[in-house]
């Protein structure tokens, strides 16, 4: 049962609210079939974990406010290219190349299937509702429009608010003060166990860690709340 003390759920977008991971493979894949043309089969899959993972950094350093948005993805795609034998990528093949991506990406952009139940049972209980995320607020708010959730999140700060993302312990706060809310009243629910859900806990909300991929053992020591899915989470609640 969700305690009584709780008045707000914040609730990450990308993989959280939004299957980012397949819209990321589907975006993947059209820059494999046009740049990479011939490629062994198992390029695409390669190319997205590559993608996912970002070894160095590039997204994060981002959400520090150390690169612009488009500065970032010029970098990972480099990278990208580098890996897998693409070609290289000056300033006007970048420009097509992040067109021809953004069109895919944004093509595949999906809700997962519990999301609107799961929001009705927030506002059912009588729970305010917002969103914290780390990319932009147009971009965000596009993609929330295009899956049927604009409407359902009054409430959304992003990385353009304060310059920085998660787990700056700010944004987080940010986020109650616009809900009107204690942190101590607020549950923050993402897919990041480090950046949402340990982020959340130590800037004073109850952080929970929305586990889709099964990763539970491989991340060791889980020390805050862990779900599958937002429907097991409203479960475990009671709403």
């Amino acid at each position: 049962m969700i305690g009584s003390a709780v008045r707000a759920v914040l609730l990450d977008i990308d993989d959280t609210l939004v299957d980012t991971r397949a819209a990321f493979s589907a975006a993947i894949s059209a820059v494999v079939a046009r740049w990479m043309p011939g490629s062994d089969e198992s390029v695409p899959a390669a190319a997205l974990a590559h993608w996912v993972a970002d070894r160095h950094g590039h997204f994060r350093a981002y959400t520090r406010g150390e690169l612009t948005f488009v500065e970032q993805r010029r970098r990972r795609a480099v990278d990208l290219h580098l890996a897998l034998g693409g070609p290289s990528l000056d300033g006007e093949t970048f420009r097509v190349w992040e067109e021809h991506y953004e069109r895919a990406f944004r093509g595949a952009w999906r809700a997962f299937e519990e999301v609107a139940g799961f929001l009705d049972r927030l506002e059912a209980a009588g729970l305010a509702i917002g969103a914290i995320t780390n990319a932009g607020l147009a971009h965000q708010r596009d993609k929330l429009d295009r899956v049927g959730l604009k409407e359902r999140i009054p409430v959304l700060v992003t990385v353009d608010d304060l310059g920085l993302g998660k787990p700056d312990p700010r944004v987080f706060a940010l986020a109650c003060s616009r809900l009107g809310v204690a942190a101590r009243e607020a549950v923050y629910v993402g897919d990041e166990l480090d950046v949402d859900a340990r982020g959340a806990r130590d800037a004073g909300l109850t952080g929970v860690w929305i586990d889709r991929r099964g990763r539970r053992e491989e991340a060791g020591t889980v020390d805050v709340p862990a779900v599958e899915t937002l429907t097991e989470l409203a479960d475990r609640w009671g709403i």
